[in-house]
């Protein structure tokens, strides 16, 4: 089931890194004055807030770039990173082309919810046996009731468990004290 760090995307990874990077130098530097920082020092300080905006709800959180390759990389250690991973395909299906639904969604199908699926979803057996019912015939909202599932899910369980994370508990700590 493990599959290792190579199982996340590569910007989400690469992103990971330079927020541990930007929060930890942070922490060791006690001016945080911005009369000489570059232009991008001065993005990257905006950026500081970002881990108090996540706590006010878990769409801040999703909606933020930086907090969702957070708590993708959170979910990823907690062995559920397919929950993010169905979720993020759901809301790409969404915006796909009508002549590429049928094909896209056998393969989020095989992918998350079908009985040998390599990344299966927990979702109850009437989730899965309507989203397989709406496979016969595939429209933009045939994924919508198991990615709401998935959603209450992380909203409910992860997304809690992600607030009182240590990774989390720390990037907020540093951007109180800014």
């Amino acid at each position: 089931m493990c599959r290792g760090l190579e199982s996340l995307p590569t910007t989400c990874l690469e992103r990971a890194k330079e927020l541990k990077a930007l929060f930890g130098s942070l922490l060791q530097k006690p001016d945080h004055s911005i009369t000489s920082q570059s232009k991008k020092n001065d993005k990257l300080r905006l950026n500081v807030d970002e881990p108090l905006k996540w706590t006010e709800s878990f769409d801040n959180l999703l909606s933020c770039q930086n907090g969702l390759c957070l708590f993708r990389a959170f979910l990823h250690s907690q062995f559920s990173e397919e929950n993010i991973a169905f979720y993020l395909a759901c809301e790409d299906y969404r915006v796909t082309k009508p002549s590429k639904l049928a094909a896209k969604a056998k393969k989020i199908y095989e992918e998350f919810i079908g009985s040998d699926a390599p990344r299966e979803v927990n979702i109850d057996h009437v989730t899965k046996a309507i989203t397989k019912k709406n496979m016969e015939h595939p429209n933009l909202s045939c994924f919508n009731l198991a990615q709401a599932k998935i959603y209450t899910l992380m909203e409910k369980d992860c997304y809690p468990r992600f607030l009182k994370s240590c990774t989390y508990l720390e990037h907020s700590r540093k951007a109180k004290t800014g």
